[in-house]
């Protein structure tokens, strides 16, 4: 018996319920946006500094026997190689994880 007359209850006024399911949407979707906003900052934060780290030390720590130029230029194209080979990954890995 009370158990129906709660459910009564609450479909008694639709529009309390059409708010509340109003404010839940708001906070989930607040939650997903600020999620999105930071894994986006960390990852392009991760391909600044890679590509900063690139063109000071990897020239001289992965390629010192070459030229610093051509060094320079093959640290650079490994991080073009990463940039390049990410969304591929994502596009052939993200059936997996869907």
């Amino acid at each position: 018996m009370q158990t129906q007359a709660s459910a009564e209850q609450q479909t008694a006024d639709p529009s309390q319920a059409a708010a509340h399911t109003d404010a839940q949407v708001q906070k989930n979707l607040r939650r997903v946006v600020i999620s999105s906003l930071v894994g986006a900052v960390i990852e392009w934060y991760d391909f600044f500094l890679y590509g900063v780290v690139a063109g000071i030390v990897f020239n001289k720590v992965f390629f010192p026997d070459f030229d610093p130029t051509v060094g320079t230029i093959l640290a650079f194209a490994t991080f073009a190689v990463g940039f390049v080979a990410r969304p591929v990954g994502g596009i052939i890995f993200g059936h997996f994880g869907d």
